[in-house]
């Protein structure tokens, strides 16, 4: 399952008329039998949130205040994630005859026309505060608090990672924390400018969208929903166009003769998935990212790193790993690399992440005498990269998994004539 994490906005989204319905729960409830964590995320205070809806215990934490507030409903426990603006605010709205107002933790609300109000009132008092509507509802939060950040903090709660999130929503307020997960969707009832911006649009209005977007999830459907915003340059065409690869279930072979630029090709890759906070792990045999500076590098000519420590790293989301294997003799790297590999597997069913597996010196790691991998697919490690001199010599249970080929160097193809006989093409 691509996708692991569920986040859902309340009204308009998993309620109509402040309600959730019977066979949303249920279909929720079947999500998170299946594993998947469940987050709501609203614009609306706590208090009121409990009031109207019963089972808060379906999630495993709520958002609330738009992002302000992190409510963990198995502990009971409500942390603040920023400060509330000054009381002078609220106190002069309130002066002023502004109704509804609504003073939250952090979040003050209202509703329109008194929204002009509220920024002139920001403005006299000299406040660094922003205004986020949401179907006539006014906000007042601190600057950069949304439900993206406050999606975030749930998220790092939970040692998770964004791109495992679907995110649900239908108005204004929700842009933000549709285009931070890895697949935003709308229901059928949302305003048109969010339709417009997510990655899927549902048939079904509301509560009855969110059933379907579950049913998506769980038949493994959503997983093959292109995500094009994603795609990740992985080089030029021989007209200068851009090449792309989606991030999720494709095997790439990059090949080519010693010296020829395969780990600049590689390393140009990782930066570009990286920096956009995809987890990487490299399997580097012969130390040749050992000085790589945007992920942890273990293990050196003294030392082979333990799986179980590779495995420890691994489990804060944000933070790539290069195993390095320069200490271990040759001969038992492939052993090394069939305990780590099933390990790997096992770590994203349950957390989600990694999200790339790149194996250095394929053909060592995985050689042609091995005739099959423990792997369905690239999507059981996220995505695979695999780069070797002599793809001819890469075990014929990893080329099967080979979607993409990028052939590096003068003699082109030759190499490209090693991979075709790898994969039996």
């Amino acid at each position: 399952m691509r996708y692991n994490v569920l986040a859902c906005d309340y009204d308009g989204t998993l309620a109509r008329h402040g309600r959730v319905g019977d066979e949303t729960v249920t279909w929720l409830e079947r999500l998170s039998r299946a594993g998947v964590k469940l987050l709501l995320v609203t614009g609306r205070e706590l208090d009121d949130l409990l009031a109207v809806f019963p089972r808060p215990g379906l999630f495993d934490l709520i958002v609330a205040e738009n992002g302000a507030l992190l409510y963990d409903p198995a502990q009971h426990t409500c942390d603040p994630l920023c400060a509330p603006p000054p009381p002078e605010l609220a106190e002069r709205l309130r002066a002023e005859g502004v109704t509804p107002l609504g003073v939250g933790q952090v979040m003050i609300a209202t509703r329109e026309p008194y929204d002009h109000q509220v920024l002139q009132a920001i403005h006299e008092l000299g406040l660094e505060l922003q205004v986020i509507y949401n179907k006539g509802a006014v906000m007042v939060l601190p600057s950069g608090v949304n439900k993206a950040s406050g999606l975030a903090a749930g998220l790092d709660r939970l040692e998770l990672s964004r791109h495992g999130v679907v995110a649900v929503g239908d108005a204004e307020n929700d842009h933000t924390f549709l285009t931070a997960a890895e697949c935003g969707a709308a229901v059928a009832n949302a305003l048109p400018a969010l339709k417009n911006a997510c990655d899927l649009r549902l048939a079904g209005e509301a509560g009855a969208g969110v059933s379907e977007l579950a049913g998506m999830m769980l038949s493994g459907e959503l997983d093959g929903v292109d995500v094009p915003r994603h795609h990740v340059l992985a080089g030029f065409g021989e007209g200068g166009e851009e090449v792309r690869l989606p991030p999720y279930g494709v095997g790439v072979m990059v090949a080519g003769p010693s010296g020829s630029g395969k780990s600049t090709v590689v390393t140009a890759l990782l930066e570009r998935l990286i920096g956009d906070d995809y987890q990487c792990v490299v399997v580097d045999p012969e130390g040749d990212y050992a000085e790589y500076p945007h992920a942890a590098v273990l293990g050196d000519h003294d030392r082979v790193p333990g799986v179980e420590e590779v495995l420890h790293v691994l489990a804060q989301p944000a933070e790539s790993v290069v195993v390095n294997l320069i200490g271990l003799q040759l001969r038992d790297r492939p052993a090394y690399f069939a305990e780590l590999l099933p390990r790997l597997t096992g770590l994203r069913a349950r957390l989600g992440h990694p999200h790339w597996l790149v194996v250095d010196e394929a053909h060592h790691l995985m050689p042609a005498e091995l005739r099959d991998v423990p792997l369905q697919s690239a999507a059981d490690v996220g995505a695979l990269a695999m780069i070797t001199v002599h793809p001819d010599a890469v075990s014929p249970g990893a080329a099967r998994l080979v979607t993409h080929a990028i052939a590096v160097g003068k003699d082109l193809e030759r190499t490209l004539g090693g991979f075709a006989q790898a994969c039996g093409r």
